[in-house]
């Protein structure tokens, strides 16, 4: 899994959102996973909440099909409305991985 999509969703209310708003991200996380399992491009591989933010982790082997596949999702979801993602080629960790930002 050497390619990565990081997404960032803006929370509303307060450093972890609020409790409906976390709700709706997992959901979100939830469908998230099932498009990426049933089009066998790669994984969900959780979230972190924290100052204002929620981040999605996203990996798999092709960072352009892995963001195809939750685009839609990303872009239909009113939670995720106002964030963005990071497509990342190449290991995440390297410095010189091409990243592209997306927004919707």
């Amino acid at each position: 899994m050497d390619q990565a999509v990081i997404v960032y969703l803006i929370l509303n209310d307060g450093q972890f959102g609020a409790a409906d708003e976390r709700e709706s991200i997992y959901a979100l996380e939830n469908r998230l996973e099932k498009a990426i399992e049933d089009a066998s491009v790669g994984e969900f591989d959780g979230d972190l909440f924290g100052e204002g933010e929620c981040i999605l982790y996203m990996y798999g082997p092709n960072a352009e099909r892995l963001f195809v596949v939750v685009e839609p999702l990303l872009k239909s979801s009113p939670v995720a409305a106002g964030g963005y993602a990071i497509k990342t080629f190449g290991v995440e960790a390297d410095p010189s991985a091409k990243e592209v930002r997306v927004t919707w």
